[in-house]
Parts: C-alpha cells; sequence; structure tokens
C-alpha cells in the first residue's frame, strides 16, 4: 500500500456541466399552503387529572380531508375503546381517569395526537398528563415566642399536584388578610410585623387543591412585653431561596430582618442589572415579588438590611434560574423540487434550557444516512436530501425539546416527476485500471433517450459516508469514464444519472469496484543520537499496513561493512525504534522500508555517525549526583581555591608595583641598537641589544640609575616622522655621532603582560645562560627561531613607533 494520497477535491471543474444541467430545469415551485397540507391549529397541553374524574386532550387539525386522527401514548398508538375516545374534532377524552391500581394500567403519561392524509402525516408535542396527589405536611409550623414591636415568622411546607394553595388560621378562624401587618406568602409563609399583645395564639397552616385538603399542626404564639429599646445590629432573619422557575410564572423572595432601630431593606442584582419596576412589588417590609418572569429575570439577588441614618448593613442573596420551554425562531417551509435534485430544510429553536432538535418523516424519527444528512450549526439544523426521489415525498417535523416543555414545526416535500424522463442508465460496470484509476461503462436507459444532454457519475468511496461523495460529468455521447486520483487497494461505489432539460432520470443500481494494489512508498525517516552506543530512529506510524499484511522492515551496518543486519520487523502502527549497544566510533548507515502484500517499497536511507557524541560524552561526563548531607563546615577544596586565588593576586601586585617603579626609570642604553639587525651569532650580538631584551642584574641596574628621561621632542629629533618635509626617508642613524646622547626611554604600563612569559622567559634564558628580569625582558619575540631575539630588524614597543 502506497502513502495515503489526498482525498479528491468535492467540488471539481468537471461539475460546471450538471450544474449547468440543473439551470436547463423548470423552476421549482413555491410551498404549498397550510389549507392543502397538515397542520395543527390546537395542541394538547401539559394537565392535571382527578383521579375518577374525566379528562379531554384538545387536538385541532387542518389540512386536505380525509384526515385520520389518533392518539399515542409514551410513543405507543392508543387503541379506540370505551375507556379513551376520540372526539369528532380530534381531541381526546378518558371517561375516567385512573392510577395504578386494580389491575388496570395508570392514565398517566405523555400524550401525542397523531394526523394523516394523503399527503403525509404529523405528530403533535407532547402532553403530559399527571393525577392529582397531595402529601402529608413535611414541615410543620413551629412555637414562637416575640417581644411587642417585634417580628414573628411561621413556616410549612407540603407538596401536591397541582401546586396547594395556602391559608392561615388563627384559633381556627381564617386570618385577615386586610391586615397590613400580616403577610402571606404562596410558599407557605406567615409573617407578622409590629407584634402586638393581641396577636397571641394558635396558628395552623390550610394546604389544599382539587385532590384534598390538609391541616398542619398548631404552632402557638406569645407576644411578651415591650423590648427595652437598646440599640440593636440589623440581622436578616430569612433571607431569600435559589429558586428554579418557568416563563410567566410568579417569583417570590423573601427577606426578613429585625434591628433597633428597624433596618431598612432594600434590593439589587449582585451584576449591577437594574431589577426594573414592570411587574415588581415589595409585599410586607422586604419580600420581593416579581410577576409573570421571563427569562431576563434570572440572576442573583441581594437583600441589603441597612440600619438608618448609617452604612451599617447585613445581606443574604438567592439565585433565580428562569426556564423557557422550546420554540421556533425559524420554521421549515413546504418546497417542491425535480426528482434526483437537493432538498433542503432549516429549523432554529430557542429555549432555555437550550432545547434538543430532531427531524422526523412521516411522525418516525429520521436519522442521518444514505441520502440524508443532518447539520448543526449554532441552533440552526439543516436537514439535506440528496437525489430526491418519490420515496422522499412526506411531511418533515422539526421537532424541539427542553426541561421546560417540547415544540414541533411541520413542512411538506413535494418530488416533482416529469413525464418522459429517461430510465436509468443500465449495464453499469466498473473495472480498476491501476492503483488510482478505476474504467466505468454503462449502456443508454432503455426509454425516452432522445433528449439526453449528458450523464452525471457519482463517486464515493464505499466505506465514506454519502455527504463525501463527488461527481464528474460526462458528454451525452461517451458511455465510459477513467476515474483517476483514487487511493490504492481502496473499494470505491459508483452509480450514474441522465439528465435532459426537464430533469434528470432515476440513479442507476450502484456498482463497486477496488483499486489495485502497489508496494508502499519510502516512509520519511529521522534519526536522533540518545548516546556514544545508542540511535533512536523515529517515522510516521501507517495503521493501513496492518490491513494489507503489512508493516516496517528495519536494517542497518556500520559504513564500513558490506552485510546488514536485519531484517527488523516492525508492524504498521509502529512510529518508533532504538538502536542500542553500538560502536561508539563507527559511522552507520540505516535503511526503513515499507512493504504489504505487493511486495517491499523504496527505503530511506540514513547516514549517522557516534563519534561526535562518544567525544561530548567524554569531554562531559556525567555528573556524580549524588546528595551531599547537609553541613556547616566549608569545603576544604574550596578553601585550597580560594588560598590559590588570594596568593596569586598578591603576588601579581607586587610584580605591578615592583615593575611599574622600575620601568619608570628604565633607559635604553642604545636606541640605534635596537633598531640595527644583529650581524652575528648570539653570543657575539651588540650587547646593547641584550641590554634591550634582556640585560643581567647587574647592568640593568646601572641603567636604571644612570639613566635619563627622553622627552617627546627629542624623539621627535631623533626619529622625524616619515611625512616630514625635506625627509623622504627618516631612517636613523644606526650609529649616532654622539655618543653622550641619551638613551631613548619607553615608559611601558607593565600590568597587561601576560603570566605565562614570565615563564617562557625564565626557560630561554635559562637556555642562554643569560639570567634576566623585567618586564622587557618578557616581550614576545619577532619569528618562531629558538633564540630570544628578533632575527630580523628590531621593533620597537607599539608606543615608540610614534
Amino acid at each position: 500500500m502506497a502513502a495515503p494520497r489526498a482525498a479528491p477535491p468535492r467540488c471539481r471543474p468537471r461539475l460546471l456541466l450538471p450544474l449547468l444541467l440543473l439551470l436547463l430545469l423548470p423552476a421549482p415551485s413555491d410551498g404549498l399552503g397550510h389549507s392543502a397540507e397538515l397542520a395543527f391549529a390546537v395542541e394538547p397541553s401539559d394537565d392535571v387529572a382527578v383521579p375518577g374524574q374525566p379528562v379531554v386532550l384538545g387536538c385541532r387539525v387542518e389540512g386536505t380531508p380525509p384526515v385520520r386522527i389518533t392518539w399515542r401514548k409514551n410513543g405507543v398508538e392508543l387503541p379506540e375503546s370505551t375507556h379513551s375516545t376520540v372526539l369528532a374534532n380530534g381531541s381526546l377524552m378518558i371517561r375516567h381517569f385512573l392510577l395504578d391500581g386494580g389491575g388496570s394500567p395508570s392514565d398517566e403519561g405523555d400524550y401525542e395526537c397523531v394526523a394523516q392524509n394523503r399527503f403525509g402525516l404529523v405528530v403533535s408535542r407532547k402532553a403530559r398528563i399527571q393525577a392529582a396527589t397531595m402529601s402529608d405536611f413535611h414541615v410543620h409550623p413551629q412555637a414562637t415566642v416575640g417581644e411587642e414591636g417585634g417580628v414573628a415568622r411561621f413556616q410549612c411546607q407540603i407538596h401536591g399536584l397541582p401546586k396547594p394553595l395556602i391559608t392561615w388560621e388563627k384559633n381556627r378562624v381564617p386570618i385577615d388578610t386586610d391586615n397590613e401587618r400580616y403577610t402571606l406568602l404562596p410558599k407557605g409563609v406567615l409573617q407578622i410585623t409590629g407584634l402586638q399583645a393581641e396577636d397571641s395564639g394558635v396558628f395552623h397552616c390550610v394546604a389544599s387543591n382539587v385532590a384534598s385538603v390538609r391541616v398542619s399542626h398548631g404552632a402557638s404564639l406569645t407576644v411578651s412585653g415591650s423590648g427595652s429599646g437598646a440599640y440593636k445590629e440589623p440581622t436578616i432573619l430569612v433571607g431569600p431561596e435559589n429558586l428554579t422557575l418557568t416563563v410567566h410564572q410568579t417569583a417570590v423572595l423573601e427577606c426578613v430582618a429585625t434591628g433597633n432601630p428597624r433596618p431598612i431593606v432594600s434590593w439589587s442584582r449582585l451584576d449591577g442589572r437594574p431589577i426594573g419596576v414592570e411587574g415588581i412589588q415589595v409585599l410586607g417590609t422586604g419580600n420581593l415579588i416579581i410577576s409573570d418572569v421571563t427569562v431576563q429575570h434570572s440572576g442573583v439577588y441581594v437583600c441589603a438590611a441597612n440600619r438608618p441614618g448609617t452604612r451599617v448593613r447585613r445581606t443574604a442573596q438567592g439565585r433565580l434560574v428562569v426556564q423557557a420551554p422550546a420554540e421556533f425562531v425559524q420554521h421549515p417551509q413546504s418546497i417542491s423540487r425535480p426528482a434526483g435534485t437537493t432538498a433542503m430544510f432549516t429549523c432554529q429553536a430557542q429555549g432555555e434550557p437550550p432545547p434538543h432538535v430532531t427531524w422526523l418523516k412521516n411522525g418516525q424519527v429520521l436519522g442521518p444516512g444514505g441520502h440524508v444528512r443532518l447539520k448543526n450549526n449554532n441552533r440552526h439544523v439543516t436537514l439535506t436530501i440528496s437525489g430526491i426521489g418519490p420515496e422522499d415525498e412526506a411531511i418533515y417535523q422539526c421537532m424541539a425539546e427542553n426541561s421546560a416543555g417540547s415544540s414541533q414545526a411541520s413542512a411538506r416535500l413535494t418530488v416533482l416527476w416529469a413525464e418522459g424522463l429517461p430510465g436509468p442508465p443500465v449495464n453499469v460496470q466498473a473495472v480498476s485500471v491501476s492503483s488510482t484509476e478505476v474504467r466505468v461503462s454503462w449502456a443508454e436507459p432503455l426509454v425516452h433517450t432522445k433528449e439526453i444532454i449528458g450523464y452525471v457519475l457519482h463517486i464515493r468511496k464505499a466505506a465514506d459516508p454519502p455527504e463525501l461523495e463527488y461527481q464528474e460529468a460526462v458528454s451525452k455521447s461517451t458511455f465510459q469514464h477513467l476515474v483517476s486520483d483514487l487511493e490504492p487497494s481502496t473499494a470505491y461505489s459508483f452509480y450514474i444519472k441522465a439528465y435532459t432539460p426537464r430533469g434528470a432520470s432515476s440513479a442507476s443500481a450502484p456498482t463497486l469496484a477496488s483499486t489495485l494494489g502497489e508496494a508502499p512508498a519510502p516512509p520519511p525517516l529521522s534519526v536522533r543520537v540518545l548516546g556514544s552506543s545508542t540511535l533512536q530512529l523515529l517515522w510516521e506510524p501507517w495503521p493501513r499496513l496492518a490491513q494489507h499484511e503489512g508493516g516496517f522492515k528495519l536494517f542497518y551496518r556500520p559504513a564500513s561493512k558490506a552485510s546488514f543486519t536485519g531484517p527488523i520487523l516492525l508492524p504498521g502502527t509502529v512510529s518508533s525504534y532504538n538502536l542500542s549497544q553500538l560502536d561508539p566510533t563507527a559511522v552507520y548507515e540505516v535503511k526503513l522500508l515499507a512493504y504489504n502484500q505487493h511486495g517491499d517499497g523504496n527505503a530511506t536511507v540514513r547516514f549517522v555517525s557516534l563519534r561526535g557524541a562518544s567525544e561530548r560524552t567524554a569531554l562531559s561526563p556525567p555528573c556524580d549526583c549524588r546528595k551531599e548531607e547537609p553541613t556547616n563546615q566549608t569545603s576544604t577544596t574550596g578553601i585550597v581555591i580560594g588560598i590559590h586565588i588570594g596568593v596569586t593576586c598578591i603576588i601579581f601586585c607586587v610584580l605591578f608595583l615592583l615593575f611599574g617603579q622600575r620601568g619608570r626609570v628604565l633607559l635604553c642604553k642604545d636606541v640605534e641598537n635596537q633598531l640595527s639587525p644583529p650581524q652575528g651569532p648570539r653570543s657575539q650580538r651588540d650587547p646593547g641589544v641584550l641590554a634591550l631584551n634582556g640585560a643581567g642584574r647587574g647592568e640593568r641596574g646601572q641603567l636604571g640609575r644612570d639613566g635619563k628621561r627622553v622627552d617627546m621632542k627629542e624623539l621627535e629629533q631623533l626619529f622625524p616622522r616619515a611625512g616630514a618635509v625635506g625627509q623622504p626617508n627618516p631612517i636613523p642613524n644606526p650609529r649616532p655621532t654622539d655618543p653622550e646622547a641619551p638613551a631613548l626611554c619607553e615608559e611601558t604600563q607593565f600590568s597587561m603582560l601576560p603570566l605565562q612569559g614570565f615563564g617562557l622567559l625564565e626557560e630561554m634564558t635559562s637556555e642562554a645562560k643569560a639570567p634576566c628580569v623585567g618586564p622587557l625582558a618578557a616581550l614576545p619575540p619577532q619569528d618562531t627561531g629558538p633564540g630570544l631575539l628578533s632575527e630580523g630588524p628590531a621593533t620597537l614597543p607599539a608606543r615608540s613607533r610614534q
């Protein structure tokens, strides 16, 4: 198998022909109106039923008659019976709502209205029917003691369907709701502010709905004398709870605060957005009521209790979550399309939480596959049907559902089938030509061939989904086509259609063909040196090799040897291999090739040397990373190194001072001796030259005592500059006529002389049997000769060349 090839492009220039063919087709007609299709005018809604009582679920359908209406319960068709009947308008009546027990099934469940006519079938939204119930109280009111002018609060909790209505009784008499000091909250809370002695008594919570009535235990309220009037910090007794509601319900956010003086209660949103005023009211002394809630009301609400005239405050917060049932922002539209073309429906639904969207075809869930594709892009759900035929004509529904409810929208697809269209091409055959080419041949349709203007060949890998199909157009006089750019050892599916100005024929029967196989291509190979004797080989895995009885073969050898070690067989899923225990001094040749049932492919060859790695290893041996025990003593090695550095610095400073002082009075005995080249053996050379390059201690001391300092003007008189007027060749006289003329003095800083110069001087002077001291003796020689002095003309230090 060869290396994977790039997939053929989905859009090719050869597609221009089928596009031109489609332009010749008649324009599709507009979608049909609802009156000619099938749609719901009324859909069933959620309800709570009382056991033993009748229940009616509404359903009304508009469409072309005859329309047949049936019902489903929990997805199963509900049979007609004396217990449940479909009314003339399509509604369902359950005569006696039943719960589990007595051997009869419960009537609780999800109900759907199903309508069908000659155009198709539609299904209504789901309506959940539950039985009315009432539980016992799981929270009873508790006895309370309060001070006059204070606050008292009672609470009870009970579950029921529908939600129970909560009222309160004091001493078995309903509480007067006109009393502004008494606040009744829908969730079962009674608040009494500004307590008075007459408020004492026994309070009961009464819960009622269509199923039952429940009365809680009694709770006594005792009101003591007035308080001391002392200052009390503001305190929030009860803050808002977290709530989850559905749109259009009422939110009650409770906040009860006490303190002396009585705190001022205010509300805000944690995100800083204004709460608003529409549908907002404050109940009692600080409870926030939001009527007809929307999704925009979701957020965190903060209750604050402030001491009047100060910034002292206490806060509590609760989260409100508002859910919205699914609803459609964009409905699918009914369309008409010619046979063989593509139909597309789009719908967009919103809700909180975001709804899940599915598609139905005549009431059955439609999934991707075949010529059907589903795409969800930012809540835009698109249904695409390619190559439509008579069997695709149906009513398609977009169903959106979340935890708050469900909704549906429908549209009809009409397939236009022109009379006199050609039949499908026949005798379609596909034959493999090479590893990348297949020849497809066919014959003309059996009927209506005169209007054919061309053929379109549909191609895809047999293992790919239909949406990866691509087409190639062929002229009407051609009955075979060579498909190229295919992958080796791969099965492909082919079918063909004939096109006329009025439309396309139905598709021919598909045919399969597999391309021929070939040996794999050379794999890309890289080599890494891991050590002095280890190589790591890296390449990309080819999992398809394993599907074709293939893998990799690895060979290696020292470049100096004739035979390879190997082959080392590796599976196609492997992507690396390590070669170890190699010769660190050798250069290795490495070969890697891929193979399959068709043979071995070409090899990738790499040469790599381990010598550099072994040298680096020798120069940089691995450190001994032993952990040292902590100690308070200084390392002996560090002390020794420190002493050496200190002594060296002291010696250098002493030499600097000594040589610097002597160098300032050091005179050259004879400048012309310095410039004149030596004329004989070393033993017979001018002593002035010897003195310049390294005089004996006695002579040097004499020079130091008798020498005189020469000024720069005198130096210019002795050595006029090269560009002086009248002296084109200013070469100094090597033998000055005045023997009393002072010798040239060079003032030199010796602190920059390398230390190794001194060692070299001692070695050379010992050979010459001439003990030399002083920095001038350390001047480097001008050639590589064995002697201390240069054999060529003497050269002054850099500063003397001025």
